[in-house]
């Protein structure tokens, strides 16, 4: 039955909506909708309002949102903070006001308190003050996953279920050094480094952070899974369960891409959070694992980035 639904991808060109296109491919689903920013603003409920009226999708996978780094949240955090609670209540208006049947949103790690107890479990949410660097686009986050669960409450069905998947990255990531998230910023830095024949790459922060990673593909897959057998009673933490520092990544990536340079850490640049490992093992109870390891998707996404990144259009 899912196979022949209609099924939204909200954000289908990006990095999660385009690894759900390939999910739902691979799972045979024919009948998949999607539609460009420049054509539906999902900021706009009259726009969004419309859109559902006349598709009326069975299914939908809320990978549209405005997310960036540390950069990108310390110079926008009111548009970070607007934008994605604007498109959240406008897509959770139109899924109830059209019957969805189900729908998945995406939380982030940094909906965590700063300093959270290691590995992170989904009850500790709201146990404490947040990262200040991210804490718009976390409550933003924090809003959609309370919507979920108080439309659950409120209609008496189990429309809406909430994942919080930790660092994704993959093909499509945002390479730009505005934008871009830590794995991709390192790709982009190190590759840029090799090609341009620099002897030395400068790094932001200390390098000692923790971080865990999630591939693109695995939490499209994860996205599935839950669709067809999470409960919405909650939000289900989606990890790989792994853990690397940042000066251990970069190291990784630099032998990927065969750059033999020196790596220098700027330290006056920011860390953000020291650790942020998530307890993933109620999703685990349901039956889904991951299947990528670390250092297969990071190859396969320098690999990606190295095909596309014609022109620097990538960069920009």
């Amino acid at each position: 039955m899912f196979k022949r639904s209609k099924i939204y991808v909200a954000g289908h060109a990006g990095l999660l909506g385009s690894a759900l296109l390939r999910r739902l491919g691979s799972e045979g689903c024919g009948n998949v909708v999607t539609r460009a920013r420049s054509v539906l603003d999902l900021t706009d409920q009259a726009q969004v309002d419309r859109f559902f009226r006349e598709e009326r999708p069975d299914y939908v996978f809320m990978a549209a949102g405005l997310t960036g780094g540390i950069m990108a949240n310390k110079t926008r955090p009111a548009e970070f903070l607007h934008a994605n609670i604007s498109m959240q209540d406008n897509v959770f208006e139109a899924c109830r006001r059209y019957e969805v049947k189900r729908a998945v949103f995406y939380g982030s790690s940094c909906i965590y308190p700063k300093g959270c107890p290691q590995p992170m479990k989904e009850e500790y949410l709201l146990a404490g003050p947040l990262e200040e660097t991210s804490e718009p686009y976390a409550i933003a986050k924090i809003a959609g996953i309370t919507a979920c669960k108080a439309y659950n409450r409120e209609d008496g069905v189990e429309r809406f279920v909430a994942l919080v998947p930790n660092s994704v990255y993959g093909p499509n990531d945002d390479f730009s050094l505005e934008g871009s998230h830590v794995l991709s910023a390192l790709i982009r830095k190190i590759t840029d480094a090799k090609e341009e024949g620099r002897d030395r790459v400068a790094l932001w922060g200390s390098g000692s952070p923790l971080r865990e990673f999630l591939f693109s593909d695995d939490a499209a897959d994860a996205s599935v899974f839950a669709i067809l057998n999470a409960r919405g009673r909650g939000h289900y933490n989606v990890g790989s369960g792994m853990e690397m520092s940042i000066r251990d990544l970069a190291k990784c990536i630099a032998g990927v891409v065969g750059y033999k340079g020196e790596i220098t850490w700027d330290r006056s640049r920011p860390d953000g959070a020291k650790r942020k490992l998530l307890d993933s093992s109620r999703f685990a109870t349901l039956g889904w694992r991951p299947k990528v390891t670390l250092d297969e998707g990071i190859a396969a996404t320098c690999e990606w980035y190295s095909k596309n990144n014609s022109g620097g259009a990538l960069c920009r």
